[in-house]
């Protein structure tokens, strides 16, 4: 499994949004840039994404910016991840499963398909809230 700079950059740029928007408030692509140190063309192609996913909402103008459209404890890093269009499964063998005539008795297939499933799970129950509140993610 790996993450690629678009997961990790969406992750960042989501918790410092979290951190930065008190009250709903709109944060600028260039304040997220700054603080994050993510390119702001970068973060701007990953928040059309979340928007279009319905994660975030943005205003054009002056003042204008992104926000979250949902409560933060509702927002899994897994539909963040989906989102963004990271792809979070193992790397189950050098052939495409279509093809291969031992998939079905294949203990490496089975154990690494299970790997994937545990990490999608836990990812899919671990919110952005939660990871503003629980110290062992906080440097």
């Amino acid at each position: 499994m790996r993450i690629t700079t678009k997961g990790r950059y969406s992750l960042r740029a989501a918790i410092a949004l979290a951190e930065m928007s008190k009250n709903g408030e709109m944060v600028s692509i260039n304040s997220l840039s700054e603080a994050e140190d993510i390119p702001a063309v970068f973060l701007e192609q990953i928040f059309f994404k979340l928007k279009k996913a319905g994660i975030v909402k943005s205003t054009r103008g002056p003042g204008g910016g992104f926000a979250f459209n949902r409560q933060l404890d509702s927002i899994t890093i897994k539909e963040l991840f989906d989102a963004a269009g990271e792809e979070l499964s193992m790397m189950l063998c050098d052939r495409h499963n279509a093809e291969c005539e031992r998939i079905s008795s294949c203990i490496c297939h089975k154990v690494l398909s299970a790997v994937t499933d545990t990490v999608n799970e836990f990812l899919g129950k671990l919110t952005i809230q939660a990871i503003l509140e629980n110290p062992q993610y906080r440097a």
